[in-house]
């Protein structure tokens, strides 16, 4: 067990996404109908993570809206976002989905590659907390004492999950013991083994939990935190320079798929997103489906605002991994043009 660092190594953080890029496996998803007839951009796609928190993603590939802006892509899911953010870094990706902290890190780092945000996918953070007893009503004083299977430091589910403590007068220092060094494939074995009293899991995990009788919903960590963008494609510099078209299809196709998804019936979305999740019950597709969209959590838009991204910065320095003097600016951060342009 560990807790989160403090002082400077709370800070030396962020230097986790200058390691090497770790072993992914790619997955290439073809989409069900014709591309147009013209020259097809390949794109190398890398998800930090595979969840239904990005559903409008899979939705945007298994119902051909990217092949419809003339883009083939082959998909790789890198299990954290320093792994993704290293792709980009090192040529091994071009668009990657990760939380902006990534693209914030680099940003202040003395990397000569610098990596920018151009659309925009998840509102706030789509963690649950689970207990491994049922209650009539969650307290956040219950967690006073207890174990929390937590994340990767300097990541973006363990910085959410530490403010939505310190909202609810919890010390993440000293109140609770976070566990955060357990590797992403292996969190649902290790809460299985009956570790921890408490975890936070990303959809589908929590409702696939819930079915089993294996875990208890709790909270949502978004809903505690607030809006703040939480996962977003973004692209290096150079990238963004030589392929303007590219990334202003893959935002188009995006839109149309976030439209598509807030409307859509649960069942629908359900046999869209089956292929992605081989081996989970269609139940909890549906259960982690409606609520995601009851809570608002997949963006209605790629655009990105000011706002949330400055509150996101409040949680980074919040959790210290980030001091107020390196605050990027929005304009530094964000390449707005696409969003808006989005249709």
């Amino acid at each position: 067990m560990t807790k989160p660092a403090s002082g400077d190594n709370m800070i030396d953080r962020r230097r986790v996404i200058r390691g090497g890029v770790a072993a992914a496996a790619s997955l290439t998803v073809s989409a069900p109908h014709l591309a147009r007839a013209q020259h097809k951009a390949k794109v190398r796609y890398n998800e930090v993570v595979r969840s239904v928190l990005y559903v409008p993603a899979y939705v945007a590939i298994a119902k051909g809206y990217l092949e419809q802006q003339g883009i083939e892509q082959t998909m790789a899911t890198a299990q954290g976002g320093d792994k993704s953010m290293a792709a980009l870094l090192s040529n091994s990706a071009d668009i990657a989905l990760i939380g902006p902290e990534t693209a914030i890190y680099v940003l202040t780092s003395d990397s000569p590659v610098k990596v920018r945000i151009f659309c925009g996918l998840t509102s706030t953070d789509g963690f649950m907390l689970l207990g491994r007893e049922k209650v009539d009503k969650f307290n956040w004083n219950m967690l006073r004492g207890k174990e929390i299977l937590g994340f990767r430091p300097g990541s973006t589910p363990l910085l959410f999950l530490e403010a939505a403590l310190r909202k609810n007068g919890i010390d993440p220092l000293k109140d609770v013991k976070l566990v955060n060094n357990v590797a992403i494939p292996a969190r649902v074995g290790s809460w299985l083994s009956g570790q921890n009293q408490f975890a936070i899991f990303t959809e589908p995990d929590p409702s696939q939990l819930e079915l089993d009788g294996k875990g208890y919903f709790m909270a949502s960590i978004g809903e505690t935190v607030g809006f703040a963008d939480y996962t977003a494609f973004m692209a290096t510099d150079k990238y963004i320079q030589e392929n303007p078209d590219t990334i202003q299809g893959w935002t188009n196709a995006i839109y149309k798929a976030q439209q598509w998804t807030l409307a859509a019936p649960t069942d629908e979305i359900v046999k869209t997103i089956e292929p992605f999740f081989p081996g989970v019950d269609p139940r909890a597709l549906a259960a982690a489906s409606d609520r995601y969209r009851r809570l608002k959590i997949w963006k209605p838009s790629p655009v990105i605002e000011p706002g949330p991204i400055e509150k996101f910065q409040d949680i980074l320095i919040e959790g210290g991994v980030l001091t107020p003097d390196k605050r990027v600016k929005f304009a530094d951060l964000v390449r707005t043009e696409f969003a808006s342009k989005a249709k």
